[in-house]
């Protein structure tokens, strides 16, 4: 923690909703960050604030490195007025890293060493990135924990995600060359003693290079405690996310007995049959076009409205 940083504890008096009626957990690219501008809208900014500062806590359950949280989502949500004891939890990089803030800025980083990916490996990627596709994607130096590569936002989609797939290969390669067990998707490649430890994940913008370990499952139960450490245990949840692996989320609290609805803010990948309800933008009476962050900022607004109503 920096000089600049403060603890994110509530303020003396204030006092947050024990049981509250429900809980935020969500995703930030796609739901709450556009994945083409990869900034974060005034609207929902604002209705994030009005949420929390109603009691409703709000967590975010996100692949992205805690620098990018507080540049893209703390900050914008502190010059709008966060009010003083509300506080902000952030799981990052699928749950290997967190934090919490408050209006006064951000609390300690929290990184879970044993979920990181070797240095040695990280320092190959970074230059196998700068050797044979900087014109395609970089680096992403923030990451504490996992190895992640992200697309240049003005590359085009399709050029991108060709690309991607030679990435992905020999990034698979390396990991082997370094004697460690990986999994891409339905590609297994253990290691000598016949486990994998390590996965390449790619979305739509990026590839993620992690400990199988990490996951939106890991970041529900770190959000879970996280409240706990609050005393709070709300009534009821919503998660939000805009791929297959964001319904762990919602999974993980489902088996544990916490009530869940999940939000898919791109379906387009096809609803799984889920024991809890699944719920898009159409469920809100708009068009099946309207996905990732329009559908969540609709979400966002729906639910801050039922509050005012």
């Amino acid at each position: 923690m920096t000089a600049t940083e403060s603890p994110a504890v509530p303020a003396p008096g204030i006092r947050p909703q024990s049981a509250p009626p429900l809980a935020l957990l969500l995703d930030v690219d796609g739901p709450v960050a556009s994945p083409v501008t990869r900034d974060v809208k005034a609207d929902i900014i604002l209705d994030l604030v009005a949420l929390a500062t109603a009691g409703i806590p709000v967590i975010f359950n996100t692949g992205r490195s805690d620098a990018f949280i507080r540049e893209q989502v703390m900050a914008p949500m502190i010059a709008a007025g966060i009010p003083a004891g509300t506080v902000i939890h952030a799981i990052c990089e699928k749950g290997a890293v967190w934090f919490s803030y408050t209006s006064a800025g951000p609390g300690p980083i929290h990184v879970d060493r044993e979920l990181a990916v070797p240095a040695a490996y990280g320092d190959d990627i970074r230059r196998l990135v700068a050797e044979d596709y900087a014109a395609h994607m970089f680096f992403d130096e923030t990451k504490r924990a996992m190895v992640s590569v992200e697309q240049h936002i003005d590359v085009p989609s399709a050029d991108y995600l060709a690309e991607q797939k030679l990435f992905d290969a020999e990034a698979m390669e390396l990991m082997v060359r370094h004697g460690l067990g990986v999994v891409r998707l339905d590609h297994h490649v253990p290691n000598s003693d016949d486990e994998v430890d390590y996965r390449v994940d790619p979305t739509i913008i990026s590839t993620d290079i992690e400990s199988v370990r990490l996951g939106k499952d890991l970041g529900a139960s770190r959000a879970v405690e996280l409240l706990a450490t609050q005393g709070i245990t709300p009534q009821a949840w919503r998660t939000v996310g805009d791929s297959r692996t964001d319904y762990a989320m919602a999974d993980w609290l489902h088996h544990n007995d916490h009530p869940v609805k999940h939000v898919d803010v791109r379906p387009a990948d096809g609803v799984p049959n889920k024991p809890y309800p699944v719920l898009t933008a159409e469920d809100l009476g708009l068009e099946a076009t309207v996905i990732h962050d329009d559908a969540g900022g609709a979400f966002l607004r729906a639910w801050r409205e039922a509050l005012d109503a």
